[in-house]
């Protein structure tokens, strides 16, 4: 099976699995334990900390470790909903995670702006900028690049304009870390990553917060991560996360790969255009992520269901976020995007990793051509 579906989870890289056995073999204490085995312990999280700090350019003690971008997520919307005044607005991009939107729908039922986007997948960057000019938020959240369509939103200048105007900048990077460089990105006030998605373990990832004040604690319980967040910390999950994004990190500083991949998949898209009747691809003239392809395949009858028949070909790939992909609904992204619901259902999403070869996305292209032959005879 060649796995198409990497925006969903990534396979664990040889860099994450060798950290995260080592880890597991030499720290076996508890961080929080006052002996030598939790103080060793809680050396190597503080050093993992210092290692992502210094990949984000911000200060470790900035940083807590979560469960995933998911708590992360819930956290800083929690968080602002106990400490704004009351009645204060939070803007966010109508195009964000459900666990972003539906935090925000629960915490700030009445006091929740969505920011439109573009056909083209991309936020309204100047509807932002006149907004701001005349009422000043809570919270601005805007995601770094789409786990739909891949699409890569204007976080520098919507980081900028916050800054201008004195607003809390949330940006959700889990699809851009491991795809493109993380340089920067610690400068938002608050920022949230997870290591499945860029070749690390399940159920580890990070916040990071601004310096000044006390986080909202989402739990009760114990006092770890400087109260910020109960729990015993996953230090094997933090070691193997920092390992992974070290590895990409370094991959990225050649130029040359990301080019080659966009390449890649500029071809895969020509082919399909060229093969394929009425097709359209999402997002087609903004930057996307190199690995990401949004379709929306012909018209056809329901009994051509794509995802079914890729799959007995040897293909995983979805049909969006595979967080709603129990939901009956049409994808929110795309209906901000302006698709309608009938091309919306017909949506695919193919998202490669780095150890996915030009000659996989040649042959899942040759497998999709002999689906539609077959189909249409």
């Amino acid at each position: 099976m060649i796995n198409f579906d990497h925006n969903a989870t990534t396979p664990l890289c040889e860099e994450a699995r060798k950290a995260w056995l080592q880890a597991a073999d030499q720290f076996i204490g508890n961080p929080s334990s006052p002996h030598r085995l939790g103080s060793r312990a809680e050396a190597a999280l503080d050093q993992a900390r210092d290692q992502l700090g210094a990949i984000l350019g911000c200060p470790a003690l900035n940083l807590v470790w979560t469960s995933g971008a998911t708590e992360a997520n819930n956290m800083v919307i929690h968080h602002l909903s106990l400490t704004l005044n009351p009645g204060q607005e939070i803007w966010v991009s109508e195009l964000e995670h459900p666990c972003v939107l539906g935090s925000a729908r629960r915490h700030f039922s009445g006091r929740l702006r969505c920011i439109p986007s573009l056909a083209s997948g991309r936020i309204d960057l100047d509807w932002l900028q006149v907004e701001l000019s005349r009422k000043v938020p809570g919270l601005v959240a805007v995601m770094a690049a789409n786990n739909e369509t891949g699409v890569l939103q204007p976080w520098r200048e919507i980081a900028e304009l916050c800054r201008a105007h004195g607003v809390p900048y949330f940006c959700d990077a889990a699809q851009w870390f491991g795809k493109l460089a993380g340089e920067g990105l610690g400068e938002c006030d608050y920022l949230s990553g997870c290591a499945h998605k860029f070749g690390g373990p399940n159920g580890v990832g990070f916040l990071k917060c601004p310096e000044e004040g006390s986080l909202k604690s989402l739990f009760s319980g114990g006092q770890q991560e400087s109260g910020r967040r109960p729990g015993t910390e996953n230090l094997a999950g933090a070691v193997s996360l920092v390992a992974a994004l070290e590895g990409h990190e370094g991959r990225l500083r050649n130029g040359g790969v990301v080019t080659e991949r966009l390449g890649w998949r500029r071809q895969f898209e020509e082919r399909l255009q060229g093969e394929l009747p009425g097709i359209r691809i999402l997002g087609d003239g903004v930057d996307r992520l190199w690995n990401t392809i949004s379709v929306v395949m012909p018209e056809t009858d329901r009994r051509l269901r794509w995802v079914v028949k890729l799959d007995k070909a040897g293909y995983a790939v979805s049909t969006g976020s595979a967080c709603a992909s129990g939901k009956e609904e049409p994808s929110h992204v795309l209906a901000a995007m302006g698709i309608e619901p009938a091309a919306a259902g017909r949506a695919l999403r193919f998202s490669s990793g780095w150890e996915t070869e030009q000659a996989d996305w040649t042959n899942l292209g040759h497998a999709i051509k002999n689906i539609w032959q077959e189909h249409s005879e």
